[in-house]
């Protein structure tokens, strides 16, 4: 249900970083990585499945918006995610 502008306190714009800001070019990195990084988060931390889901949220965009700047790697197995890396002209 959405609530007025007034109920909240600190209202910012949204500030999206470029790829080369957050990935190492010399790095391949799962979608649940580089949510965390787009985060501030540790990309090996442990965190809830709530948690993850609204980090995927924010990450899965961003990856869409800035697909010309990424590759994709195969997933190592059939259960396992894919892996992004920066594109070598990004």
């Amino acid at each position: 249900m959405p609530r007025p502008r007034s109920d909240f306190d600190d209202l910012r714009p949204l500030e999206f970083r470029d790829p080369e800001e957050v990935l190492a070019a010399d790095r391949m990195y799962t979608i649940y990585e580089i949510a965390r990084l787009l985060q501030g988060v540790d990309p090996d931390a442990e965190l809830d499945v709530e948690t993850e889901n609204v980090l995927l949220d924010w990450a899965i965009p961003w990856v869409l918006n800035h697909a010309d700047a990424f590759v994709f790697a195969e997933p190592s197995g059939d259960t396992e995610p894919g892996y992004y890396g920066l594109a070598a002209d990004s």
